[in-house]
């Protein structure tokens, strides 16, 4: 192992001792006053099992087989939650088969960022995250479940399943993907008539014709954005059956590792024979594991929200620094756009996750020693599955490649595609950023430009279709926190600074804003801390302004004197009728309770429960 990589394990560690012993204290108390159904009563029990089958009710009603709880997050409009309508059926067979039952625990909702990015719904996408982990919760709190299957894939379900798996941390746990779609049009292709339209060089039936080709059958988007790092930080902490990440729907591949879930499930469950929960899995190792695998993957810079507030379910703390001390450790292994031009169906082929974690753990960088619900360790997670036979039947794993297949989507440790992870931290006196590098070109990965403030996407996109941008600029688009708005993705940005950059002119972006993986070739530091509304810095910026985004040096700071910058008012304009309606009334009140950034930006978690938080103050020029 390599000694920072256990350094930063034991900083982790150390930091969590005393949240991190509350909750497995927890967990213990749960396993041992809740450990089957006979602490039900006898009416309860009745109601639970009613609608069953005849021979599944007799096995629920005898209280000794596994009941198996599924919590699903199915709806036919996500492409990538489709292929979830025909599991509870094959998992319920597989449980059958094995001698346990299953139930449909609960459902949870599912949106989806490519159709609301721009709306007034992309303003619910953040804060979905927390009302799924509270639907997840509501689903198990029946007290008839041995284990979970959790069924989802994109971009905040998955995170919201597993923050809800973790309240109930004494239950096993096992999370079942859909895969990813097979591959349309290429994502170069895709993005080129994107900035032809902004551009007003493309029509909309040209657009509509070029978006439909790339997101064209059932499964996951291909591209490498949040939904796809979630199935990769999945293997890497050991929640999957290995290599299920990024096998594509409809197979029978697919139905047979569905089928293996099940079965597996059983056999972790209290009354299997390796009874594994959740709370064994996701311990301060695991966390780590995620951490380089975002780094070594070029992952999605929402989980620099995410993986803080599942690791703070678990009773784990872990902050921005944490981020910052992986990247510099771990190098980039591949090139899956937007870092690079192939999809996750090319990575896949090239080697996928089995080559990446095995590169890892040949290079002392991840942690092998960890539980897993596969049972050996992440070594397991090194293997790939096969069909030996036409039959679900044959399902085995053999060993993955263990060099690359192709050299130009992944690379090794020796002869990685950047020296660095492919996220960053910025600290300046705006405060604190992440920043996404491994898209963007080693000649833009420092700017200094006059601000150019903005308060809404749409003002960015009227400045430049009036030509007011065709210059060097950096684009301070703030009010775009937790608090401000619910924290939307802003997708409407990458097309237009995309077409400025390729013009020639050296542009940035600053925001306590999303962007996911979108961010793409700019040079964005984004999710600024604390957030413009709260008193953040950002919200002093004025047009004109020297700003300054060195991603080498993990610098953001607005070139103003220090006499000047301390005696700035906040200028900025908030629109109250802004978060009306589409369902933003809802959340108005949650909103004013969301936690930074970097805490989370959670509703369920409150800011003074991260004592591991830096000090800003000290970390800013």
């Amino acid at each position: 192992m390599k000694p920072e990589l256990l350094a930063l394990t034991d900083t982790i560690t150390e930091r969590s001792r005393k949240t991190r012993e509350l909750y497995l204290t927890q967990c213990e108390n749960a396993a041992r006053t809740v450990t089957h159904r006979s602490v039900l009563g006898c009416t309860n029990i009745a109601h639970a099992a009613a609608a069953s089958p005849a021979n599944d009710k007799l096995l629920i009603h005898a209280e000794r087989q596994p009941n198996l709880g599924i919590v699903t997050a199915y709806n036919d409009m996500l492409s990538a939650h489709q292929p979830y309508q025909i599991f509870p059926d094959i998992i319920k067979q597989a449980a059958r088969d094995a001698g346990a039952t299953a139930q449909v625990a609960g459902g949870v909702p599912a949106m989806c960022d490519g159709v609301t990015q721009g709306r007034p719904g992309m303003e619910l996408s953040l804060f979905s995250r927390d009302t799924i982990a509270m639907g997840t919760a509501v689903a198990l709190s029946h007290d008839m479940f041995d284990a979970g299957l959790y069924l989802g894939v994109c971009d905040k379900i998955v995170p919201g399943l597993l923050i809800g798996a973790l309240s109930f941390g004494h239950l096993p746990a096992i999370f079942v993907p859909a895969g990813p779609m097979t591959s349309g049009m290429s994502n170069s292709d895709k993005a080129k008539t994107r900035q032809l339209f902004a551009e007003g060089k493309a029509t909309r039936d040209d657009l509509l014709a070029s978006e439909s080709a790339s997101y064209h059958g059932p499964g996951t988007c291909t591209f490498y954005g949040t939904a796809n790092s979630n199935q990769m930080m999945m293997e890497f902490m050991g929640l999957h059956m290995p290599g299920a990440a990024f096998v594509n729907p409809g197979t029978p591949l697919r139905e047979a590792l569905t089928k293996a879930a099940a079965t597996r499930a059983v056999a972790i469950s209290r009354q299997g024979e390796s009874y594994t929960p959740i709370s064994q899995v996701v311990d301060e190792k695991a966390i780590v594991n995620a951490l380089v695998g975002l780094m070594a993957t070029g992952g999605s810079t929402n989980h620099t929200l995410h993986l803080v507030a599942i690791a703070r379910a678990a009773g784990i703390l872990i902050n921005w620094d944490d981020f910052h001390a992986a990247g510099k450790l771990v190098p980039l292994l591949t090139h899956i756009y937007p870092s690079g031009q192939a999809d996750v169906n090319q990575f896949h082929a090239a080697g996928g996750l089995a080559l990446v974690i095995s590169e890892l753990l040949n290079a002392g960088l991840v942690h092998e020693d960890v539980t897993t619900i596969a049972g050996k360790g992440l070594s397991d997670y090194t293997r790939e599955p096969f069909l030996e036979t036409s039959d679900v039947s044959g399902l085995t794993w053999k060993d993955g490649p263990r060099t690359s297949l192709d050299t130009d989507i992944i690379g090794t440790v020796a002869k990685p595609f950047q020296q660095d992870g492919g996220l960053q931290l910025l600290t300046g006196n705006m405060g604190r950023a992440v920043i996404k590098t491994s898209a963007v070109k080693s000649d833009h990965r420092v700017i200094e430009a006059p601000a150019r403030v903005f308060h809404s996407q749409q003002e960015l996109h009227d400045a430049f279709e009036a030509g007011e941008l065709e210059r060097d600029f950096v684009a301070v688009v703030r009010c775009q926190g937790p608090q401000a708005n619910g924290m939307p993705e802003l997708h409407k940005l990458t097309p237009v600074l995309g077409i400025l950059l390729d013009r020639g002119f050296r542009v940035g972006l600053v925001t306590d804003g999303r962007m996911s993986g979108a961010s793409g070739k700019v040079p964005a530091a984004i999710h600024v801390s604390p957030e413009s509304v709260c008193g953040g810095a950002i919200g002093k910026i004025k047009d004109g302004d020297p700003i300054l985004i060195d991603s080498l040096e993990g610098r953001l700071e607005a070139r103003v004197s220090h006499k000047e910058w301390a005696t700035r008012e906040l200028d900025l304009v908030v629109d109250p009728q802004a978060s009306i309606g589409m369902g933003r009334d809802l959340f108005a009140h949650l909103r004013m309770r969301a936690s930074s950034a970097e805490s989370g930006a959670s509703l369920l978690q409150p800011e003074d429960v991260n004592s591991s938080m830096p000090d800003t103050a000290s970390s800013v020029a």
